[in-house]
């Protein structure tokens, strides 16, 4: 299995040999270190703990300074579960050359927060309408509970108004385009989920 942490930079367009375009975004991956090896044996599962940054050691508190030891100061600790056998030891640095150019991924982070909204714009309700004496009812959501099998209660689950985004997104089958080896940089087609600098999960 592969795996690799990076920061979500920005979108661009690349081409290919053969003049084909492709809309992708640019995310600086790794290098990485792994600071812990889980085995089944002694954690009930087989996972790998990975580094990823660095901040200043004033921010970093002193049990997770006795963990790290001579590691480094990583802005971000994360794990990743490993099927069959475990081959990292700890120290090992990853890095984009991990990865081929073509290859499928599978992305994950956390999307944009957009804060409290209603229902139009967190599940496209269309609205009242606008005339029939209805005065102040453009982007009201309309009656929520009623009778029937909600018993005239608003009933689990309802779409309703509430905080949009702020959600760990997935996106899978995302193809690798290009690979910055240099600037330790790869070029994946599409969209990735989160801002600009949000911390990005990959697999391989």
């Amino acid at each position: 299995m592969k795996f690799i942490l990076g920061t979500k930079e920005y979108m661009t367009q690349v081409f290919d040999d053969n003049g084909q375009v492709y809309p992708v975004t640019v995310i600086s991956a790794g290098p990485i270190v792994v600071t812990q090896v889980k085995t089944a044996a002694v954690d009930g599962y087989d996972a790998v703990q990975v580094g990823y940054g660095t901040r200043s050691s004033k921010r970093i508190s002193k049990p997770v300074k006795g963990h790290l030891k001579d590691l480094g100061n990583f802005a971000h600790l994360k794990e990743f579960r490993v099927e069959g056998e475990n081959t990292f030891k700890v120290g090992d640095k990853l890095d984009t050359s991990l990865f081929k150019e073509g290859e499928k991924l599978t992305v994950s982070a956390v999307s944009k927060g957009k804060g409290f909204q209603g229902v139009i714009k967190r599940y496209g309700f269309k609205g009242g309408p606008r005339s029939h004496g209805q005065k102040h009812s453009e982007r009201e959501p309309g009656s929520l509970g009623g009778g029937g099998r909600d018993g005239g209660r608003v009933a689990k689950g309802k779409r309703m108004g509430g905080r949009m985004g702020n959600d760990r997104i997935t996106v899978k089958n995302l193809k690798l385009i290009q690979i910055d080896s240099e600037n330790n940089a790869i070029f994946v087609e599409g969209a990735v989920p989160g801002r600009r600098g949000a911390l990005v999960e990959i697999r391989g």
